[in-house]
């Protein structure tokens, strides 16, 4: 085999892997949404793969380090977001409990299911420590701002992630 074609196969499993990078981010970013994906972590493997490409040259192991502690708190945010939500709106210890279940059990059903799992857990949290319908219902909505406000920060930390492995691949 001749340099040249040795040149050309490196090129061309450089650019496969670019190209298997970006969609593991952009896969992972519909992620963030979508709950059989899961979502920071294929973007953190996307963000790890373009480094890895590079021969880590520019994207170091401080930045992944970051990258990865992003990842972890990112799945910190979901569970913690819809109990503080039911907080609070001043729903009890077991409406916030309730609303972390509904949001676990939630994942089964997709998409409605993380919509409806928090508010429904907390809810039935709600009841179930004798507040009356009209707490446990302001306890239901309470879980899902916070499950809503927990996607959006989620989105935030991935698209911080994002950023942040541009400024340590261009700077």
């Amino acid at each position: 085999m001749t340099a040249a074609g040795g040149g050309a196969i490196v090129i061309a499993m450089t650019t496969a892997l670019w190209v298997v990078a970006a969609v593991l981010v952009l896969v992972g970013i519909a992620g963030t949404f979508l709950p059989a994906l899961p979502g920071t972590l294929l973007v953190f493997a996307g963000l790890f793969l373009a480094a890895w490409a590079d021969g880590f040259a520019r994207v170091g192991w401080p930045t992944l380090v970051t990258l990865g502690l992003l990842t972890a708190l990112s799945y910190g945010v979901d569970l913690v977001a819809a109990g503080l939500g039911a907080r609070t709106f001043g729903a009890s210890r077991r409406a916030a409990i309730g609303a972390v279940v509904g949001t676990l059990l939630g994942l089964a059903f997709g998409i409605p299911g993380l919509i409806v799992g928090p508010f429904v857990g907390a809810l039935l949290g709600e009841i179930w420590a004798r507040k009356g319908v009209e707490g446990a219902a302001r306890a239901g909505f309470g879980a899902w701002l916070g499950f809503v406000i927990g996607a959006a920060l989620k989105l935030a930390i991935v698209f911080g992630m994002v950023g942040l492995f541009v400024l340590a691949l261009f700077l």
